[in-house]
């Protein structure tokens, strides 16, 4: 269990408003006097409270959608003069219901006498990159500008990772329709006509093809055992689950590697880098270290040992025009681009204007991908419908064949 996690543990509270309507739930607090401050908020009266175990806790993770939220309310408010202990909890009041104890909590820290970055810190679900540009913009006083900022580069990360899964829905349902198609074709309707092409081979005096004989087999099994199928087919899901996040590791070392989809890979990456820079940038983190925190959120294995090798040159005194120039992970253009950017001082700029740049790269790469796997989908399911329809055909070719 996590720290935070051992500091708010979870209470069963029945409370009741002026009126005397009681109303029961399951909330985090840091103790039994914090959860009565909340409720107080919330205009109901705490009558009695039981402290549970924390793996009771139900507080879920704050998701990417909280933290733009979060840091777009955060920006507005504070940068037209609210007190940033009266920002949070308007923001406390404007998030989804999952994410409000967390933003509770925040305020509570805050109000008393933590400083925001260390708030967000003690409470988690916020990531290095959050936590070093929250400290940044405390030391120069611009906590607006930096949650504006963080939230815009959140919002392209939504937008990209969007894409991604927009591009991968397409293909994962015209796959799993091809199968269930296959699949019940090789249940049903193969063992069904069976019977019937058994006979037509014994009129021909020919045994029937290997092949069809093989389809019969299988499809015939299948029905006969379906319960065992489904069953097994549910634990491959649920160790599917178990392992998903080596899948999910697999799946990525082998999207950076097929031709066109590690295009795609690559402008993701390299579009979050730039957007964390110039998130980094603009809270005044200096360049070493911003690239130290914005390497962590790059996957890719060719770009962030370039650029770690690029950051610890940079720290034992290498020339930035030079060591960019050796990024031979990102494209010439960008690489010339960014040296003219040092020379002239204006980094952050550029940053944030190749973020948005590369994120509309990853757009058209996607409609190539997608535009080049469409005749890939076909001939998987034609291989898998037409081997079917083959071993149907092929009696009574075999058939025909002896009546000529």
């Amino acid at each position: 269990m996590s720290r935070a996690a051992r500091q708010t543990p979870p209470f069963f509270y029945l409370a009741a408003t002026a009126s005397g309507k009681r109303s029961v739930g399951l909330r985090t607090a840091r103790s039994e006097r914090a959860l009565a401050d909340t409720l107080r908020r919330e205009r109901l009266i705490l009558l009695r409270s039981i402290r549970l175990p924390g793996w009771l806790a139900s507080e879920t993770k704050l998701k990417l959608k909280d933290h733009a939220e979060i840091n777009e309310q955060l920006a507005q408010l504070v940068g037209r003069g609210v007190p940033l202990v009266e920002a949070l909890e308007v923001t406390e009041r404007t998030v989804r219901a999952q994410a409000q104890p967390r933003v509770g909590r925040i305020r509570d820290l805050v109000a008393a006498g933590s400083s925001f970055a260390d708030a967000c810190q003690q409470v988690g679900s916020f990531d290095t990159v959050n936590i070093a540009v929250y400290r940044a913009s405390e030391r120069t006083g611009d906590l607006a500008g930096a949650c504006a900022q963080l939230s815009k580069t959140i919002r392209r990360q939504l937008a990209v990772s969007g894409k991604a899964g927009t591009m991968m829905i397409y293909p994962v349902m015209v796959l799993t329709i091809g199968v269930l198609i296959s699949l019940g074709m090789l249940m049903f309707i193969i063992p069904m006509i069976g019977g019937a092409l058994t006979s037509l081979a014994e009129q021909s005096g020919n045994d029937l093809p290997g092949f069809t004989l093989l389809m019969m087999t299988v499809g015939l099994t299948l029905r006969e055992h379906l319960l065992i199928f489904l069953l097994s087919l549910g634990g491959l899901v649920v160790l599917a689950l178990a392992l998903r996040r080596r899948i999910a590791a697999a799946s990525g070392w082998l999207a950076r590697r097929l031709p066109l989809l590690k295009d795609v890979v690559l402008a993701q990456e390299s579009a979050r880098f730039f957007s964390v820079m110039a998130a980094m940038t603009r809270a005044g983190v200096p360049l070493a270290d911003a690239l130290s925190v914005s390497v962590k959120a790059v996957q890719h294995e060719k770009l962030r040992a370039q650029l770690t090798r690029m950051r610890n040159k940079l720290v034992e005194g290498g020339v930035l025009v030079r060591l960019i120039d050796q990024v031979t992970a990102l494209p010439l253009a960008t690489r010339k681009l960014l040296i003219a950017a040092d020379r002239s001082g204006d980094l952050e700029h550029v940053f944030d204007g190749l973020a948005e740049d590369l994120q509309a790269d990853v757009e058209t790469k996607s409609d190539r991908f997608l535009a080049a796997l469409q005749p890939l989908l076909l001939v998987a399911l034609f291989a898998m419908i037409g081997a079917l329809v083959l071993s149907i055909m092929l009696p009574m070719i075999q058939a025909t064949g002896q009546v000529f």
